[in-house]
């Protein structure tokens, strides 16, 4: 999803008259009378991490090849990539506006005057993966447009294929009132039906519960509309999205939508609380900023390992709250080890304490635990509180283990 006001005038109506003919033209693959394989592309164990340009540059002139280039050099320079960020993912604006002669698509000749198998050429040699964009609609969200998937899903796949694309996201917009999970499937089927390992991103917004119905679909859906770089706009995907935890899991994410830290619209103290909240909620974790303009404080946040440690935690499980009374926020996470990783975020404006306990959080008896701050890189002991004075608008992520070391 977009902020321009084309991803919210979709015309339904009409859009479902629209739809039958294209049908009956046989530009759109009616749903199935029974239903389509699963999912089963062995990728996205763990919530992908990696790059989109969007958040930063949207459809403006900074967004090309030189940049997405910069990007890659970047990732790899400042450790990002040891890190474990891997893609680096173009979204719209990347193609001509209209299709070739033959139905293909065409990159855009001002941004990317090489063409994107070049670009994958270039983000593969440094050990990268590249992702592209497109919607599943006739255009994509953009005021121009360029071509949707819609009517094209086996022909764009294969194109997608043999540029060497490594994921693919796939909006909402323009889809002319065609059932989303028809629209949905048929993309899955044509990015299967290439051969190549590609990550499906589902860019659904949420509008149809994509949580009951794409997990043997995509490797990661939408819950929620567009992220915006605000404290209000982040605290409300957050509440949105908690109470979808047990629909996550290894191969098939909730996705909260892009990061925004290092944009400028929040503090420091609210950005790592952004990040500690998409890595208790194994969210996928997509830097939005530009990284050839990022502080130093921006890196250190996107970096810290013991916090994507959380987010990237094999068992997969997303966290879950244990309590909310009064803007005091507790949320756990069961990792695979057995310990717990604890988010005591203060969502109020004046600095809280926040406390709960190891048996809350749902740790064993012991005799003691051993608690570990991943921002401050501490550790301590306790007999079983856990409490810890939370700076306005900030988390303190603590991961707690039963036990001493």
């Amino acid at each position: 999803m977009r902020t321009s006001s084309t991803r919210t005038t979709h015309r339904r109506a009409a859009g479902v008259l629209l739809a039958g003919l294209l049908c009956a033209a046989g530009l759109v693959t009616a749903p199935a009378a029974t239903a389509a394989p699963g999912l089963d592309n062995g990728l996205a164990r763990t919530p992908p991490m990696g790059f989109n340009n969007w958040n930063s540059t949207q459809c403006g002139p900074g967004f090309d090849e030189a940049m997405v280039e910069g990007i890659a050099d970047l990732i790899v320079a400042k450790g990002l990539k040891d890190a474990g960020y891997r893609y680096v993912n173009l979204d719209d604006c990347w193609a001509f506006p209209p299709r070739s002669l033959t139905g293909e698509l065409v990159p855009d000749p001002v941004r990317f005057p090489h063409g994107i198998k070049a670009v994958a050429d270039y983000v593969h040699a440094k050990g990268l993966k590249l992702g592209i964009y497109t919607s599943a609609g006739l255009r994509t969200c953009d005021l121009i447009g360029m071509p949707g998937a819609l009517g094209h899903e086996y022909g764009d796949a294969r194109q997608f294929a043999d540029w060497g694309v490594d994921y693919v996201k796939y909006d909402n917009c323009n889809n002319l009132g065609v059932d989303a999970v028809a629209r949905y499937t048929t993309m899955r089927d044509a990015l299967k039906a290439t051969g190549r390992p590609i990550v499906y991103s589902i860019c659904e917004w949420g509008e149809n519960k994509p949580w009951e119905w794409a997990p043997d679909v995509g490797n990661l859906w939408r819950t929620t509309g567009d992220i915006s770089d605000s404290w209000s706009s982040m605290l409300s995907i957050v509440k949105q999205n908690l109470p979808l935890a047990p629909y996550a899991g290894p191969g098939h994410w909730n996705d909260p939508d892009m990061l925004e830290v290092g944009n400028g619209g929040m503090t420091d103290t609210e950005y790592r609380s952004h990040f500690s909240l998409w890595s208790v909620m194994a969210a996928p974790l997509l830097i939005g900023t530009d990284l050839r303009k990022a502080t130093p404080a921006t890196f250190d946040i996107l970096g810290n390992a013991e916090v994507i440690a959380v987010d990237q935690d094999p068992l997969g499980k997303q966290g879950t709250v244990v309590d909310d009374t009064d803007g005091r926020w507790v949320i756990a996470k069961e990792m695979a080890d057995g310990s717990r990783a604890v988010a005591l975020f203060n969502e109020s404006g004046t600095a809280r304490r926040i406390t709960t306990t190891a048996a809350a959080v749902g740790l064993p008896g012991a005799g003691s635990y051993t608690l570990r701050d991943l921002w401050r890189h501490t550790g301590d002991r306790s007999a079983g509180t856990i409490t810890a004075a939370v700076p306005a608008h900030g988390t303190v992520l603590l991961r707690v283990s039963a036990g001493a070391d």
